[in-house]
């Protein structure tokens, strides 16, 4: 017999009960066609009406509660059951344009953290040693603070230019991993075949955002963004592609000239990878003066692209996980 968990009026989840137990409460008007249930063994919230066995359940069906604009919200399991039962509502149009707007109106803000982020991550890529290990783990907690001064700013509360190292004082583990566990995961999506590492890159979006904003625990923040993204997978995709044109026209830029690079020299070497790999040990310099000028490309690229997808990310955000007018 199925079981079911309950979220009550007071936010509080109950559960497991049986479908008799349901029924008692509903005709005790303790749950109404909206109240949240989910099967248990399962992750997804639905209102009470939307189950076959309690579509008699009485009650408006509107749309969920209001949501609060930002912070950590009190019951996370509630907040993350609202966002899920309500249909995802992506605005490409107003991304779009709210990304241009938001970064005209704020110039020297935008610019500023921005680059402030831009910089940090830069530094942590080229630490001595260390800096692939220091950049996977810090990249996350500076790109969470970078979004969550944007949103502030986005939404009238006060923010500045240092809110970028937030993520340092607040949620400094969460935020940590998170950047660096789906960076992890997405590489080895790539690493296996292409298709998953794209639909991770993309579906992971807002993963930084929804721990640096609402606080919720890194894996529950992913999976969040992940169930919302993947109902609008296609337009969000789109909408990345276009908030991040500079930056993937310089990867491709990038990864053309140095298989050309490769290419010449294995042609040199007449095919013979012994000659060829004993060539790239004698012009080791010429090998590295390649990847760091590509590497350098690769960022500047990057730097271009954040000024405008920030906030395009920050809108787009508003629109799955923020407040709805009703």
């Amino acid at each position: 017999m199925a079981n079911y968990q309950i979220i009550g009026g007071d936010h509080k989840e109950y559960g497991p009960v049986t479908a008799d137990e349901v029924r008692e409460w509903i005709a005790e008007g303790r749950l109404s066609g909206q109240s949240l249930v989910k099967l248990e063994g399962t992750n997804e919230w639905k209102p009470l009406a939307m189950f076959p066995e309690f579509a008699a359940a009485p009650g408006p069906f509107p749309e969920p509660p209001q949501l609060s604009t930002s912070g950590a919200p009190a019951n996370p399991t509630s907040w993350t059951g609202l966002i899920l039962a309500r249909k995802p509502d992506l605005r490409m149009g107003e991304c779009l344009n709210g990304g241009m707007s938001f970064f005209l109106s704020n110039l020297g803000f935008v610019i500023g953290c921005v680059f402030l982020a831009w910089a940090a991550n830069f530094l942590f890529a080229f630490f001595p040693l260390i800096g692939g290990i220091v950049h996977l783990l810090l990249s996350g907690v500076v790109m969470g603070g970078l979004y969550l001064a944007c949103l502030r700013r986005m939404r009238g509360e006060p923010a500045s230019i240092g809110d970028v190292f937030a993520g340092f004082k607040n949620n400094f583990v969460q935020l940590m991993l998170a950047g660096a566990i789906s960076k992890m995961l997405t590489q080895i999506g790539f690493l296996v075949c292409t298709l998953p590492g794209i639909y991770l890159v993309v579906a992971w979006v807002f993963a930084l955002p929804l721990v640096a904003d609402r606080r919720l625990e890194f894996w529950s923040a992913m999976e969040l963004s992940r169930k919302v993204v993947t109902r609008v997978w296609p337009q969000m995709a789109l909408l990345l592609l276009l908030a991040f044109l500079p930056f993937i026209i310089g990867q491709v830029i990038v990864s053309v000239k140095l298989f050309g690079f490769l290419m010449t020299t294995w042609t040199e070497a007449n095919h013979d990878p012994m000659r060829w790999l004993d060539w790239l040990r004698q012009h080791m310099d010429e090998f590295m003066k390649q990847l760091l000028s590509a590497a350098l490309m690769v960022q500047i690229a990057m730097l271009l692209s954040l000024f405008f997808a920030v906030g395009v990310v920050a809108r787009a955000y508003e629109n799955l996980f923020g407040e709805r007018k009703p």
